[in-house]
């Protein structure tokens, strides 16, 4: 049975647009890789912080929903995230189905 899952990560404000872009499909290539499908991939908002996270006082957010059957793809886009320079923080949530 697959599962819902939703993952929000945020992205360094001063990537220029090819270079985000670049890593947005990165990141979605790892996820479809691991065998994930993706429902959709989108940005969400550049939000101000409330606190300074590696010198950034906003980033760009970005929502990723997909569904899998295991967690592989999870586990290897959290692992190849915190290695990421560009992506500040990552978050996975569940979705009820």
């Amino acid at each position: 049975m697959e599962n819902k899952y939703e993952i929000t990560y945020i992205i360094r404000p001063d990537l220029d647009d090819a270079a985000k872009t670049a890593l947005v499909e990165r990141f979605d290539k790892i996820l479809t890789d691991n065998g994930a499908k993706l429902i959709d991939s989108k940005d969400w908002s550049k939000r101000r912080f409330a606190y300074e996270i590696d010198g950034f006082n906003e980033g760009i957010y970005h929502v990723v929903n997909l569904t899998a059957e295991d967690s592989q793809a999870i586990d290897e886009f959290d692992r190849l995230a915190k290695f990421s320079d560009n992506i500040l923080r990552q978050m996975t949530v569940k979705r009820d189905n």
